[in-house]
């Protein structure tokens, strides 16, 4: 019998999109013939996957000609390709993938990782946010097989459209790493280990953490990740004086992630309130620091807070102070007792899991290939 085939379609150049990664995994290891198809960014290293990829170039790189033209680019792809589904990754590239279902009479399942038009770096453009609001107002009415991150997502999306969107939530895949060590330990020169972790952009607290490093003379922070404000945040560990207290690794794998977070006494997941994006957001890195026991410092949003206080996997906070951040790291690495169980922990990440979260994908993607 032949599989049947599902073009997956993404906005980005496919390398660092875990999420996606995971979707296109769980449904080739279900029997599904998998197309990633995404566009090339001058650069970017080659990809291996067990499913198929596919990137195209673009002539414009950024702003409304970027998206124009990703979308046309996109349409015709699709329309010129054998399918049984196709799997549209966010709004940014809805308009291709939804007029490229209805000329090739194929099923559309839609993933909102994100309510785009409330990003921050939309929602401070009036014009921009207008633009994408209006788009979302246009064809998520006509959504028929959709899910989100989060629950929050899916009821301002349920509420403002009456689309029946599910949940998924972006954890990662359970790895048993209670017997995994380190054979080349991080030299912090007895110093307390913390780790920031995702992208290094506008509201993810990067420069309080940064700011707070002038009261923590025993600790170093380790900033993984890659982004818009990069260089921003070195000149502002140069000025601030902890240059040497706080080390940039830039992007690396998630292997050589999990190297430095099995080490780490603190994680942290700070968001600023710009957005609803953000506000309502459930940060992967959260499960990502719960699988190895670090406790996280994490700002009080409705569905952080679900997971981190309901569970007892960290601390949460409002005011993002170098003072009171400062106090929070202290409350954790210097207690006397421990404050936080990292067996308990762990074994609360055997409870999310991405094999839980899968089972949705695979119902939905199955109902809209059956409703064709």
């Amino acid at each position: 019998m032949k599989k049947k085939r599902v073009i997956v379609a993404v906005s980005n150049d496919l390398v660092a999109d875990r999420r996606v990664d995971k979707e296109c995994t769980t449904l080739h290891n279900h029997g599904f013939d998998v197309l990633l198809m995404g566009c090339y960014k001058k650069g970017r290293p080659e990809i291996k996957r067990p499913y198929g990829t596919f990137r195209f170039g673009l002539l414009f790189t950024h702003k409304f000609a970027f998206y124009a033209e990703l979308n046309i680019r996109l349409f015709f792809q699709l329309l010129k390709r054998e399918k049984d589904l196709i799997l549209c990754n966010d709004t940014d590239i809805l308009p291709a993938c939804y007029l490229a279902s209805k000329a090739g009479r194929t099923p559309l399942v839609f993933d909102a990782h994100e309510l785009f038009p409330e990003v921050p770096e939309v929602v401070s453009r009036p014009f921009v946010r207008m633009f994408w609001r209006k788009i979302e107002d246009i064809f998520f009415p006509r959504l028929k097989y959709c899910y989100t991150v989060c629950q929050s997502i899916a009821k301002y999306y349920n509420y403002l459209y009456g689309t029946d969107m599910k949940v998924v939530r972006n954890i990662p895949s359970y790895k048993d790493v209670s017997e995994q060590t380190c054979h080349a330990p991080i030299d912090t020169g007895g110093r307390h280990l913390l780790l920031y972790q995702g992208a290094v952009n506008k509201g993810r607290g990067v420069d309080w953490l940064i700011k707070a490093m002038p009261l923590l003379d025993d600790c170093i922070l380790y900033i993984c990740g890659d982004g818009d404000l990069l260089d921003e945040m070195k000149r502002l560990t140069k000025d601030t004086g902890v240059n040497d207290r706080v080390i940039f690794t830039g992007r690396i794998p998630a292997a050589e992630l999990d190297y430095y977070t099995m080490q780490a006494e603190v994680g942290f997941v700070l968001l600023d309130n710009i957005g609803l994006s953000y506000y309502y957001s459930l940060p992967n890195r959260i499960f990502d620091y719960m699988r190895f026991g670090v406790p996280v410092i994490a700002t009080d949003f409705p569905e952080i807070s679900a997971i981190v206080k309901k569970h007892n996997t960290g601390l949460l906070t409002r005011d993002h102070s170098p003072q009171h951040l400062a106090a929070l790291i202290r409350e954790i690495t210097d207690t006397k007792t421990t404050l936080f169980d990292k067996d308990k922990i762990r074994q609360t990440a055997k409870d999310f899991t991405w094999e839980n979260e899968e089972a949705v994908i695979l119902d939905t993607v199955s109902k809209a290939i059956n409703d064709k």
